[in-house]
């Protein structure tokens, strides 16, 4: 059984959409699902996270998951990163979803069928179930390209062994301008000032320094075609998402149904064949649009 990790802190409405659409994906059987639910920062969130817990406990008797409420207030850093160090140890493999999200019935196939098929490939190091709203060919359903994200997610604990709290080296190499700009996807996303406050102490993002990680390994994610994971938090709900679908994401309706099928061709590994991944790479480099200049940087930049 592969674990299923569901973050959830104070939101009930959002995480019993989570679930529901969590309950309409294929292969849920084949996953050992636990929601995380973390304790309340203050007396003012204490009914909120109660009513979220309900909503947790209720979904995990009828699917036969298991509930694990915490008495302190983690953050979502300490909560997601530890927890998939453990489940990592335990189990080798971890997917990672959180309260406001809503997933594509092929969301779990996906997972595990990427899982699967990357397990042994040591320069991959996620998958992803996220894609911004970019025009790709129609094959292959998924690709590689060296870009993490935090929205739907899988490793592997011979990936996530590369994570590291303290970024060690990073602040020193980050005063080189070519890393830096690289780092930066080409300048267009201040990642290294991200990082940098991390390090100080003035945010609480662990997606920074993962990205950090496999930036310095020059490693690969794998990424869908098209979206299988909606992010509703933007509705000022969330401690990390501000107000409006910056994202331009499909509606909540097409998410209903499967995006991508049950035979998904992946992308050749990197090992296999080389010319082949960056043939994919140039092929949907070619069909994104102007205003999606950063994949355009990506695809076309990283194996120069």
């Amino acid at each position: 059984m592969t674990p299923v990790a569901v973050f959830a802190y104070n939101r009930p409405v959002h995480l019993g959409q989570l679930l529901e659409s969590l309950s309409r994906c294929g292969r849920l059987d084949e996953c050992a699902v636990t929601i995380y639910c973390d304790g309340p920062k203050n007396e003012g969130a204490a009914a909120a996270v109660a009513e979220t817990r309900q909503v947790a406990r209720a979904w995990a008797a009828e699917h036969g998951a298991q509930v694990v409420a915490r008495d302190e207030n983690r953050g979502l850093a300490r909560s997601i990163a530890g927890t998939v160090t453990e489940l990592c140890e335990q189990h080798g493999r971890v997917i990672v979803v959180e309260d406001d999200f809503v997933l594509a019935p092929d969301f779990l196939n996906y997972m595990l069928l990427a899982l699967d098929r990357y397990a042994d490939a040591e320069n991959v190091y996620q998958v992803s179930g996220f894609m911004f709203p970019a025009e790709h060919p129609v094959s292959p359903d998924a690709f590689l390209m060296p870009l993490t994200t935090t929205w739907g997610w899988a490793t592997w604990e011979r990936a996530w062994q590369i994570f590291d709290w303290n970024a060690e080296g990073a602040l020193e190499a980050l005063t080189d301008p070519d890393t830096r700009r690289r780092f930066d996807l080409d300048g267009r996303y201040p990642y290294a000032n991200m990082l940098e406050d991390r390090l100080a102490g003035k945010n609480d993002s662990w997606g920074i320094l993962w990205w950090w990680a496999v930036f310095r390994a020059r490693g690969l994610c794998v990424h869908p075609r098209r979206s299988l994971v909606r992010v509703e938090g933007f509705d000022g709900s969330g401690t990390h998402c501000g107000n409006g679908d910056s994202l331009n994401q499909r509606s909540a309706g097409e998410f209903l149904s499967p995006v991508l099928g049950p035979a998904i061709q992946f992308s050749p590994l990197k090992g296999e064949d080389r010319n082949a991944t960056q043939m994919t790479f140039g092929a949907i480099g070619a069909s994104v649009g102007k205003r999606d200049h950063l994949f355009s940087w990506l695809l076309k930049r990283w194996f120069r």
